[in-house]
């Protein structure tokens, strides 16, 4: 499993700036650290855990994220000010513009650096599919965020999206049986709790359907949450 070395040199120092403001997580492994390409599914916290990840994980990856932050300044800031600052964190619709407005230069720019795999939520989604398996396949790991967040975020997770299955599925097609791994950040140990990780096939021999695995995932997740609170 390779180390984190892909990034350009101008965002490796746009990280350590930005690593000012987002202090350094412990990251506890409940069994054996990653060892070859796998899907990660973590909890999202707002931009806590996501860019803890991106700054602080030591191994190559990339993630999954909605395909209007892949898009230009003008997309990113619709998608802060009208789906991020109003709709999931409940700020009002003056506030979230001019937060958004601020912060859109620098998220674009983070966002630019992070090299996202856009995702979609029409037939586009095979787009996110292919761009996936070339990256398992040439040795990266993905983080996925399968939460819906549509009522902003909460510490205790109510759904997982099956998209995840999906590619693992089509990953196993071609010969490849991905381990797949929970991880849960806890904000007020600024830790991230990682499972065990555990075969494709071993979920899909258990669960069967897709959407029964994404529900046993985010049922684990929240074991991890309350396992490891205290």
């Amino acid at each position: 499993m390779s180390v984190k070395s892909e990034n350009k040199r101008w965002f490796k120092v746009y990280k350590k700036i930005v690593s000012i403001f987002f202090s350094k997580p412990k990251f506890v492994y409940l069994g054996e650290k990653i060892s070859e390409p796998s899907l990660i599914l973590s909890n999202h916290v707002g931009a806590k855990a996501p860019v803890r990840w991106e700054i602080y994980f030591e191994y190559s990856f990339r993630f999954w994220g909605v395909s209007d932050m892949t898009q230009g300044a003008k997309a990113v800031h619709k998608y802060l000010t009208t789906t991020y600052f109003h709709q999931k964190k409940h700020f009002n619709k003056f506030f979230a513009w001019l937060i958004g407005t601020i912060a859109t230069p620098f998220v674009n720019l983070f966002y630019r650096g992070m090299n996202l795999i856009p995702t979609y939520d029409d037939i586009k989604f095979a787009i996110t599919i292919r761009e996936s398996v070339k990256t398992i396949q040439n040795g990266s790991n993905l983080i996925i965020f399968p939460e819906d967040s549509s009522k902003g975020y909460k510490d205790h997770l109510t759904h997982f999206f099956s998209g995840f299955v999906t590619l693992a599925e089509t990953i196993l097609k071609k010969g490849i049986d991905i381990p797949i791994f929970t991880a849960y950040y806890q904000k007020h140990k600024n830790t991230f709790v990682i499972d065990k990780g555990v075969r494709y096939s071993r979920l899909k021999e258990l669960y069967k359907e897709p959407d029964a695995i994404a529900l046993a995932m985010k049922n684990r997740v929240n074991e991890l949450a309350e396992e490891h609170s205290n």
